[in-house]
């Protein structure tokens, strides 16, 4: 499949059959299907075949071919074949002069391989969508390419090239070679095609990163306590497994029997793992980093978080590839026009008497003219110098559904954990009984966490070493996974971790609850049994985050926080950067659902986001922004990434995104108004084919010098000192 035409054509031959409801996902190349008992897979797979696709059941194994890597080598032979063409074609046929003997020849060989062998994906989808009765862009461009090909084969094999002298050349029907325009469209059309392939490939990704998310093993208990391994897919509701230290849980499910720190980041985003045990509940694709546990499988299959995450971000790319570029939309009226016209200009010039010669040059002239050179050069030109323009500020533009959608997002969701945070835990305060100082205190909670892995101990032991000169050895460390960790600190027994309240004083009491208030987390210190403090520790808020918050409200935009995280950091961190619209614990469905809320609302939404768990939110969102340093699930499934941990780039990629709209906009109305007005001159003859061969590049001309003013496209003061920043050594 090529273009939304080949998808609704798949759509229409599977919705023809009785009970049969099927959506096509474009980016994955996969279909969606609902169907009855009467109604056979291989019923369903026929249909496909018959509409001219191949199809088959899913399976693990990777495809084939790579289409990405086909396009991109037809492009670069076409490129590096078209450049000598047409300058050698156009110098010899203006200034006859510079001929030499059999030049023609070699414009031949040289274009040949780029009409043919370049040009094949084209020529190939044309004669399918012939024997379908259908057309598209392509067969609009294979016949483009042949018309002008044969016909400057036909002037060549008769020797008409080598009697067109001077203008003559230009200006009577007959002479030139036509072959520069057949290999121009051919290179301009690859070129739009090879970096559409690009961007639904990494569509595609977001589907495999998430599946490896799932366990393909899982540790059953059987009723003796006996274990067995065996694949997931066979694990059923209510079984008992094992979760091991380092391993991912298999399915949602509650836990029997144990205690452990559950690494949760690929579903809330949070950096603490959640301290877990016997009637908690788990999902499925979080990780035990501590602790063995016993969980009943509560979920299993299709109804689990993960799966339904897998479902959101299918369903959103299949949304996307419905609203595809829109040269695919008008191509079923634009195309079968164009050959009635040309059809219709040979028909007309036949019946008035004009010779063979002249009535084929009118209607390859309209054919030519009307080649899609500009339409296919208005989105790529706009969105490659606009990647250039991005790239230098640290925003990568992924395709035109974001430049469409930023035209009307009026909501702008953020995540909260390295998003409008840093994602990573540091010590913010600390708080001692009398006669216990500070530096002492963080002197014996660094010893005991500088063994431990957890978030919490590392952020304390980072504290410690970028204030005390030294910190001493643990003896005796233990880790208890739920409660903290223990030692022995130069002869007295230490333990850092949950608050004990019976322990605190008023003092501490009332700093542990401000710290509460505000969404911190809190870790006690005990000194051999009596309590000597506690530290508040928090993910700190980015330092730009404020500022692209009030930027995004100047630009018209809403602001709202939906994070996996408490209400009490999540409104704290909202206050901190004036969000007043706040939504917590949302697990990633549940994001999606509040995605979804706000559409329902009218609401055009815009998420960003940097996590695993954000990827199902900013697929289905009309516009998906990733920050640069997140998961690679999450900038697969985004439309812009900001490449930069800077949120001032945020509105920058607004504005951006809002001015390369506007430049593929105004290209198109270009390149529309071009055909309307050139094609009724070419069928009056008023055009040769060579003329109208110049009139196309001129066009393409006009759209790529219209696309390179993105390359001045205006920033804030306050974007060009985040990039300044980073140029610096």
């Amino acid at each position: 499949m090529t273009c939304a035409a080949c998808v609704g054509r798949v759509e229409r031959k599977l919705g023809k059959l009785a009970g049969v409801t099927a959506t096509v996902n474009l980016a994955t190349g996969r279909a969606s299907v609902e169907h009855g008992p009467d109604v056979p897979v291989a019923t369903l797979l026929a249909t496909v075949e018959k509409a001219g696709y191949r199809a088959g059941l899913p399976t693990a194994e990777p495809p084939a071919a790579d289409p990405v890597r086909d396009l991109r080598r037809r492009f670069a032979v076409a490129l590096l074949l078209f450049i000598p063409v047409a300058d050698v074609s156009l110098a010899l046929s203006l200034v006859p002069g510079l001929r030499f003997p059999g030049w023609e020849v070699v414009v031949a060989a040289l274009a040949l391989p780029v009409v043919g062998w370049a040009a094949w994906p084209f020529h190939r989808a044309a004669l399918v969508n012939l024997r379908h009765g259908t057309t598209t862009m392509d067969t609009l461009v294979s016949v483009g390419v042949v018309a002008a090909s044969g016909w400057s084969l036909a002037n060549l094999a008769t020797g008409e090239v080598a009697t067109a002298t001077g203008w003559a050349a230009v200006l009577h029907p007959s002479g030139p070679l036509y072959l520069e325009v057949a290999a121009g469209v051919t290179t301009f059309v690859l070129a739009g095609r090879y970096f559409e392939a690009r961007a639904r490939r990494g569509a595609a990704g977001v589907m495999r990163s998430l599946a490896l998310l799932r366990s393909d093993e899982v540790t059953v208990l059987d009723e003796d306590g006996g274990e067995r391994t065996l694949p997931t897919d066979l694990l059923r509701a209510g079984d008992l497994f094992l979760v091991r230290p380092g391993e991912r849980v298999a399915t949602d499910g509650t836990v029997v029997d144990g205690v452990a720190a559950v690494d949760t980041s690929a579903m809330t985003g949070e950096p603490v793992p959640a301290e877990v045990a016997a009637g908690d509940e788990v999902t499925g694709g979080t990780i035990a980093t501590g602790g063995r546990l016993v969980v009943r499988a509560d979920t299993v299959g299709a109804d689990t978080r993960l799966a339904r995450m897998l479902r959101a971000v299918e369903q959103a790319q299949v949304q996307k590839s419905a609203a595809q570029r829109l040269v695919d939309r008008v191509s079923a009226v634009f195309v079968p026009v164009v050959l009635g016209v040309a059809a219709a200009t040979l028909a007309g010039w036949l019946l008035a008497g004009a010779t063979t010669h002249d009535a084929v040059a009118a209607a390859l002239s309209v054919v030519v003219i009307a080649c899609p050179c500009a339409l296919g050069l208005a989105t790529p030109t706009a969105l490659m110098v606009a990647a250039g323009r991005g790239a230098e500020l640290g925003i990568f533009l992924k395709g035109h559904r974001a430049l469409e959608a930023v035209r009307a997002v009026d909501t702008v969701v953020l995540d909260k954990t390295g998003t409008l945070t840093t994602g990573r835990m540091s010590v913010v305060a600390l708080a001692c009984v009398d006669g216990v100082a500070e530096a002492e205190l963080l002197r014996l909670a660094a010893a005991v966490e500088r063994a431990s892995e957890h978030p919490i101990a590392r952020a304390i032991v980072q504290r410690a070493g970028g204030e005390l000169p030294s910190v001493p050895d643990v003896a005796d460390f233990e880790a208890m996974p739920g409660l903290g960790a223990r030692g022995t600190v130069e002869g007295r027994a230490v333990v850092v971790g949950r608050v004990d309240e019976a322990l605190l004083d008023d003092d501490l009491r009332a700093a542990t609850g401000g710290w509460a208030a505000a969404g911190r987390t809190t870790v006690g210190v005990t000194v051999d049994g009596r309590i000597a403090g506690a530290i508040a520790l928090a993910d700190p808020l980015a330092p730009s985050a404020a500022g692209a918050v009030a930027a995004l409200r100047a630009r018209g935009l809403q602001p709202v926080l939906v994070t996996g995280d408490g209400p009490a950091p999540a409104h704290a961190v909202a206050a901190a950067v004036g969000i007043t619209e706040v939504i917590a614990r949302a697990m990633p469905d549940g994001k999606v659902a509040e995605i979804r809320r706000l559409q329902a609302q009218g609401r055009r939404v815009a998420m960003v986001g940097d996590g695993v768990n954000d990827a199902a939110a900013l697929a289905a969102a009309d516009l998906g922004i990733a920050v640069g340093a997140g998961a690679d699930v999450a900038l697969d499934a985004a439309d812009v990434v900001l490449v930069r941990d800077d949120l001032r780039l945020l509105p920058a990629a607004v504005d951006l995104a809002r001015a390369t709209l506007g430049t593929i906009r105004g290209n198109l109305a270009w390149a529309f108004g071009y055909n309307l007005a050139a094609v009724p001159l070419a069928a009056a003859g008023l055009l040769n084919p060579l003329v109208a061969g110049a009139a196309m590049a001129l066009s393409s001309l006009l759209v790529v010098t219209n696309s390179l003013r993105l390359r001045h496209a205006a920033v804030d003061n306050d974007v060009l000192a985040v990039v300044s920043a980073h140029k610096q050594p």
